[in-house]
């Protein structure tokens, strides 16, 4: 009985390492790369790291990251000098373009479009203007010498602070028990295939049993609240751009103003606020423009915004 116990454990542990070694070696699970905050309390990654970005358990989505000096994903490192054109894009996850392989990414197909400009990609999955602003101001040096600045802007979820505080929910994702999870890829890989979620879902059905019974109700927004809410999203705008500045000169927004309410439109335009509006080149495509899983850009879509950013370019040389 001892022996064939022994024998279970042994033959256990030996498939588990095998698992273990099987999804390392076909990529069946993403790396994760490590964040951490800078001395300006800017929030990005750890220079210097590489790895590959898996989406769904059959790699719906391979893809190669790369974290420059700077740290962001990115197939060059951010040198700006007066004497040089370049364009930074700063923004969330679109920016940071982690479903596609760094060299592939906006910043190479717009340069591949435009003699003698480098592009800088500031990308940062969750990043609002909020984190776009202050990172600007803490690099007011760096981004002083950078010709166009693009900041991507999706009003619904961009706008809902209106001054800068570090999101503590994605730090703790770098604690030693979190960190130290990642490192054992047949976890992640159970987590994300779903093997966990009915023991995760009897933990918070117990949870709710134990806990006392509240109502909730839930009822959809009147046009006024709806009102009220963009209004005090356009109020934290003003806001941060009082503290952090706006130079209209050399920064532009990129937005779909398809979800982008009239009255901040209106505002934009009223204050000579310039923007990129990339809805009709996205809608009006033919070859679909974000990925079957999720909304983010293909390939194809971002070779859309790419050239919208070149043609932005080109009129104002002209």
């Amino acid at each position: 009985m001892k022996k064939l116990f022994f024998k279970t454990i042994l033959y256990t542990i030996l498939i588990l390492l095998a698992l273990e070694v099987l999804i390392r070696v076909l990529h069946l699970t993403k790396d994760y790369p490590s964040r951490y905050i800078d001395e300006f309390g800017v929030e990005k990654w750890v220079p210097n790291q590489k790895g590959m970005s898996v989406t769904g358990i059959r790699r719906q989505n391979f893809s190669e990251y790369k974290i420059n000096n700077s740290g962001y994903n990115s197939y060059r490192e951010f040198v700006p000098t007066y004497d040089k054109t370049e364009i930074a894009l700063v923004g969330d996850s679109f920016i940071e373009g982690f479903h596609q392989h760094y060299y592939n990414a906006i910043g190479k197909k717009i340069e591949s479009k435009l003699t003698d400009v480098e592009v800088y990609e500031f990308g940062y999955a969750g990043y609002d203007l909020a984190d776009q602003l202050h990172l600007i101001h803490a690099y007011k040096s760096m981004f002083n010498k950078i010709d166009h600045v693009i900041l991507g802007l999706k009003f619904e979820n961009d706008l809902t602070r209106g001054e800068y505080n570090i999101i503590q929910d994605r730090i703790h994702l770098e604690s030693p028990l979190y960190k130290n999870i990642r490192k054992i890829k047949l976890i992640v890989h159970a987590q994300n295939s779903g093997v966990f979620d009915p023991i995760l879902n009897i933990i918070g059905s117990i949870s709710t049993f134990l806990k006392p019974k509240i109502k909730t109700y839930t009822k959809e927004k009147t046009k006024e609240e709806i009102k009220n809410m963009h209004l005090a999203y356009i109020e934290n705008f003003k806001s941060l751009i009082e503290k952090y500045g706006f130079d209209k000169q050399r920064f532009v927004l990129l937005i779909d103003t398809s979800i982008t309410p009239q009255i901040f439109i209106e505002h934009l335009e009223e204050n000579n606020y310039k923007y990129i509006d990339f809805y009709d080149a996205l809608n009006t495509s033919k070859t679909p423009t974000t990925l079957i899983y999720d909304r983010h850009w293909n390939n194809h879509g971002r070779h859309l915004i790419a050239n919208l950013i070149v043609k932005y370019y080109s009129n104002i040389i002209k």
